[in-house]
């Protein structure tokens, strides 16, 4: 009797560690795609945890970017955005004074909408919130826009000046992004 006491006491405490190691962590995560899991960084395989001094706590750049702005035409509907100053934010303007980027975008978790720019730009990952109207680089070939909320290690890209009308124009589902040069 002893034995089956001893054996149902082992058991339970073993039950017990197990569930609360499972149930300590969870963490909103942006896919490469809508079915992908959370991906980690490209080089290391490890998630993107580090964060560097000069930015502030949303991860912005406070340093002058000299306005440099773009279009961000979402559906039809037109927005400008100002760039970050960040080596990614000039490879997607190089991009752009080029032609204009076209991405099909796919809607992930109701909070933003992710697409490949079919090409790498140079990203420096930080952890971040962002924000509606947060534009960011994701796996260094991802463009994602934001129209809610997420904490995640992105490159930022640039923000959309003014939201009026960000939230209808993303919509629901899949959206066709172009950015192009602010026109003089």
């Amino acid at each position: 009797m002893r034995k089956i006491v001893l054996v149902m006491l082992v058991s339970f405490c073993t039950f017990t560690a197990v569930l609360s190691g499972c149930a300590g962590s969870s963490q909103t995560e942006t896919p490469e795609s809508e079915s992908s899991d959370p991906t980690p960084d490209a080089d290391s395989g490890e998630p993107r945890e580090s964060e560097s001094a000069g930015n502030d706590a949303e991860g912005f750049e406070e340093e002058d970017n000299m306005g440099r702005k773009i279009i961000v035409e979402v559906n039809g509907s037109r927005f400008t955005a100002t760039l970050e100053n960040n080596k990614a934010a000039d490879a997607l303007e190089e991009m752009v004074q080029e032609e204009p980027v076209t991405v099909q975008m796919s809607d992930y978790a109701g909070f933003e909408k992710v697409g490949s720019l079919g090409t790498s730009l140079p990203a420096s990952n930080r952890q971040t919130t962002t924000h509606a109207g947060d534009i960011v680089l994701y796996q260094g070939n991802q463009i994602v826009i934001f129209y809610g909320s997420n904490s995640w290690s992105y490159t930022r890209l640039g923000k959309i000046d003014d939201l009026t009308g960000w939230e209808e124009a993303l919509g629901n589902g899949d959206v066709t992004l172009t950015l192009s040069l602010e026109e003089a």
